[in-house]
């Protein structure tokens, strides 16, 4: 049963929620306990990161993409089995996609989760006093139970953050200082997943800081869970039973790997799950269904293009009727080419007749609602890349919405059985994804 569960959050954006979570995850691992990290929101790359740090698979916590039951059910069954849950927010503590609704805040309420404000203390002193008391009665039932400082100069500068904390009726749980060796190099879709990143370095680094400054028993024990946990309830898969004949194929190497992991545990009840590379595996496995997720295809555009008998094979299987999921960075993977940012062009798969391209980068993201017939598919979008203007395009299937219902040009391709676009979607959820299981079961 979890002895400890804390959401991490801060007043805004790149107050350091991340590598305080990441050297959290590694010291608490270092002590010998079970932790299960969770996300809030759609990021699939932070997830990465904790699972690194922690050992334990990261589980998105999302109320745009899932029901409220489904996150109770998501958090109270991943985190039974741990010592510590810990739970990285998202943007500012209340920032939503409306409001405070999908916020961090939102999921510490229906989850009941005590929240660590991380603060920014560069420039700053007791000037938080106000921030911090602001943040502590906002909202009655966002539970702000302590604070912890980040870029402090000195043990003299958190004395007045200290103060600042007595006087809003915060505890101070300490700080990180201010260390060039702890600054995660980006990656312009996020956090660095480059190989030569030594994150292992990097995570005993932090968590040697956070184990040195902040107060991690104290911690521990102000966010003790206050109520019973509600068990999650056994949801019955639409198939009834898992089919060890139902193959599945996951790509997933160094180009495929942003996935949601309740997205794969599904797949994982239904079927025999394989995994292949698309970098290095000649063909793919024998399979009933495909998933081609996103991932940094950008990166490695010649090793994919020389692949060609895995481009061939990709291609027989999709036009002998086979069943394939592609989204973004898998979605370009199927197009006929890729240039890179140079213009350099690469063949592909030649499935969808279209061409990608990183030329002009621009950045796109959100939250999407695609409506295709009378289904609605919820999922989010980020990437750089763009579709090619042709003088023939591929018609999008789908008429997709942004998160407060404004129409949108992502598009959705269906060609044969394969589904592709640049939407993260999010199909774990048995609220909502009859989509899935029908095309999975040759309904749709």
């Amino acid at each position: 049963m979890c002895q400890s569960h804390l959401l991490i959050g801060a007043a805004s954006s790149g107050s350091g929620k991340t590598t305080f979570t990441l050297g959290l995850l590694r010291a608490l691992k270092n002590r010998s306990l079970t932790v299960q990290p969770f996300k809030c929101g759609p990021d699939y790359i932070d997830t990465c990161h904790h699972r690194m740090a922690a050992g334990s698979p990261s589980v998105n916590l999302d109320l745009f993409m899932m029901s409220e039951v489904h996150v109770r059910d998501l958090y109270a069954g991943y985190a039974e089995k741990a010592d510590v849950a810990v739970t990285e927010g998202v943007m500012g503590l209340f920032d939503g996609y409306d409001g405070m609704r999908g916020s961090s805040a939102e999921i510490a309420c229906l989850l009941k989760i005590p929240v660590i404000l991380v603060v920014n203390a560069k420039s700053t002193a007791y000037s938080v006093a106000p921030l911090l008391y602001g943040f502590k009665h906002f909202n009655e039932h966002v539970k702000v139970v302590g604070a912890v400082f980040n870029f402090v100069a000195s043990e003299s500068h958190y004395s007045f953050l200290k103060q600042a904390c007595e006087d809003a009726g915060i505890e101070a749980l300490g700080y990180l200082p201010k260390c060039v060796d702890v600054e995660i190099p980006s990656r312009h879709l996020g956090l660095s997943l480059d190989e030569d990143f030594c994150f292992e370095a990097f995570a005993d680094r932090v968590a040697e800081l956070v184990e040195k400054h902040i107060d991690i028993d104290r911690l521990l024990e102000l966010t003790k869970p206050m109520e019973v946990a509600i068990p999650p309830v056994p949801v019955a898969s639409p198939f009834h039973a898992r089919k060890s004949s139902f193959r599945i194929a996951v790509a997933r190497d160094a180009a495929f790997n942003f996935m949601y992991e309740a997205n794969i545990r599904y797949l994982h009840q239904i079927g025999e799950v394989v995994y292949f590379s698309p970098l290095v595996d000649a063909v793919l496995p024998d399979a009933d269904f495909v998933y081609l997720p996103g991932g940094y295809p950008e990166l490695y555009l010649a090793s994919l293009s020389a692949n060609k008998s895995m481009l061939q094979s990709i291609r027989l299987y999709v036009e002998g009727g086979g069943k394939l999921l592609a989204e973004c960075g898998g979605m370009m993977y199927l197009c006929d080419e890729i240039r890179d940012k140079n213009g350099t062009v690469y063949p592909m798969a030649g499935v969808l007749h279209q061409s990608a391209t990183l030329e002009n980068m621009k950045l796109r993201l959100g939250y999407r609602t695609l409506l295709y017939k009378d289904i609605r598919l919820k999922g989010h979008e980020f990437h750089y890349s763009r579709l090619v203007e042709q003088k023939n395009p591929l018609p999008s299937c789908a008429v997709a919405y942004t998160a407060k219902g404004m129409e949108t040009d992502t598009p959705l391709y269906r060609y044969k059985n394969v589904w592709a676009g640049y939407t993260h979607l999010y199909w774990a959820d048995p609220v909502g994804n009859e989509w899935f299981t029908n095309y999975l079961s040759g309904k749709e």
